[in-house]
């Protein structure tokens, strides 16, 4: 990728609880004709099944699902402040209805493996799905959780992916 270096997963710099809490990240999936994107501050970033991973929370009504469910690799991009603004965007407004890409003023490049990314990204995580689940109300030890985040009962779905490949950009 033009612009990028890979580096090696575990070499990856930074506080991940920061980076996914605080400044946000975006999960961008679909193929070279149409992908969409979505801004989450939900996730993590360890080691699972002996393998790098990101673990994904995506609530069901969220267009980008559609794109994650029907591709077997994503990204999860990670944007320097500036961009503030184009992430809060992209998590205010739905791809269903527009491109919402470039109306956050983004662009989409690929990976070397030709997965989307946001081309603006700091960091860009190449990932392969492993797991998907959906979270039970059931499941819950803490009932006020539910209550909390969940008044619709809307539960996300869990994504768990291997972190294929890790790109850094150049400066």
């Amino acid at each position: 990728m033009e612009g990028y270096r890979e580096i090696p997963s575990d070499e990856l710099d930074g506080n991940v609880i920061e980076m996914i809490g605080s400044q946000w990240l975006l999960i961008t999936a679909g193929d070279g004709g149409k992908c969409n994107t979505m801004t989450a501050s939900w996730g993590g970033i360890g080691f699972v099944w002996g393998k790098p991973a990101v673990t994904l929370y995506i609530r069901p009504q969220r267009y980008t699902r559609e794109f994650v469910d029907s591709s077997d690799r994503l990204t999860v991009s990670f944007l320097g402040g500036e961009y503030r603004p184009a992430l809060a965007y992209c998590g205010s407004h739905s791809g269903r209805d527009e491109d919402k890409i470039a109306n956050a003023g983004l662009t989409v490049g690929d990976t070397d493996g030709g997965v989307p990314f946001i081309a603006q990204a700091e960091i860009v995580l190449q990932c392969r799905k492993m797991y998907r689940g959906r979270m039970r109300k059931e499941d819950f030890l803490e009932p006020e959780l539910v209550t909390q985040w969940y008044p619709e009962e809307d539960f996300h779905y869990v994504y768990i992916c291997e972190i294929e490949k890790t790109y850094v950009k150049t400066r």
